[in-house]
């Protein structure tokens, strides 16, 4: 896992900046990112191969990320710095900072 710490890293950066007033809480090696008004909205999880930016109230985006079915949480798969600076990627985190999440 060590070649996706840059990404995470980077992730992290972006998030910060489009969310600045977000807490965050780290839970078996996933970050969290939330509001107290609009609960957790973001969560990065680190896998072997990439790692996954879920967006916990992804649903209500506009377009949604791609991936994931079920309740409202939406997320995609990073697997290079480029793909984590891709323009949509950066929307849906300034998304994130209007959307009800987990409360």
């Amino acid at each position: 896992m060590p070649n996706l710490q840059p990404i995470a890293r980077g992730l992290d950066e972006s998030i910060r900046a489009a969310v600045p007033d977000a807490n965050y809480a780290v839970k078996y090696k996933r970050a969290f990112y939330g509001l107290p008004e609009l609960g957790w909205i973001i969560e990065i999880a680190p896998y072997d191969v990439s790692v996954n930016v879920l967006f916990l109230g992804g649903a209500d985006f506009d377009p949604t990320p791609p991936l994931g079915t079920t309740g409202r949480t939406r997320y995609v798969k990073v697997t290079s710095m480029d793909e984590g600076k891709q323009p949509e990627l950066l929307d849906w985190i300034e998304q994130a900072g209007r959307t009800l999440g987990w409360k």
